[in-house]
């Protein structure tokens, strides 16, 4: 059942960084985790899924990537992650999220997501805190860098 939540994520982000980036993404093979580790070079957006699925999806950017994908975005070259970074991210994910909500659907799965919490910088590891749940990971590829995609989903154990 987790691919069936895992593929349209999957191909909704190759397809935005395709078509806002002009960027070609790969995903490798999804498998499985215990935590999401903190890093203090990333930038994590998570997106709140609740329907037929319940979790939460997290877009994990390192900050060079993150930087290279605004400056694509804007035009602009920016050093450090603030606001206006935090908050293009929000919305690259939320756009992601958005359309895999579609492939969802064609799947007869009706799920709707929250709107993104941004967590940058030094975090504490996002863990199943003791709740029964089933974290599915995948690397995304990109000439700029590489993303990790986390699906977390509860009650999945």
């Amino acid at each position: 059942m987790s691919d069936k939540i895992f593929v349209p994520f999957s191909k909704a982000t190759q397809e935005v960084f395709k078509r806002l980036l002009d960027l070609d993404a790969t995903t490798g093979a999804p498998g499985t985790i215990e935590s999401i580790p903190a890093s203090n070079d990333k930038i994590n957006i998570m997106i709140g899924l609740t329907g037929d699925f319940s979790g939460e999806i997290y877009y994990c950017f390192p900050k060079k990537t993150t930087l290279e994908m605004v400056k694509i975005m804007s035009g602009m070259e920016i050093d450090e992650i603030d606001d206006f970074v935090a908050s293009a991210m929000g919305e690259i994910a939320n756009i992601i999220s958005g359309n895999a909500l579609t492939g969802l659907s064609e799947e007869k799965i009706s799920c709707d997501i929250l709107p993104p919490k941004i967590i940058v910088g030094d975090t504490a590891s996002l863990s199943a805190d003791g709740e029964e749940c089933r974290i599915i990971n995948a690397g995304i590829h990109t000439a700029i860098g590489d993303i990790d995609l986390d699906i977390k989903l509860k009650g999945a154990g």
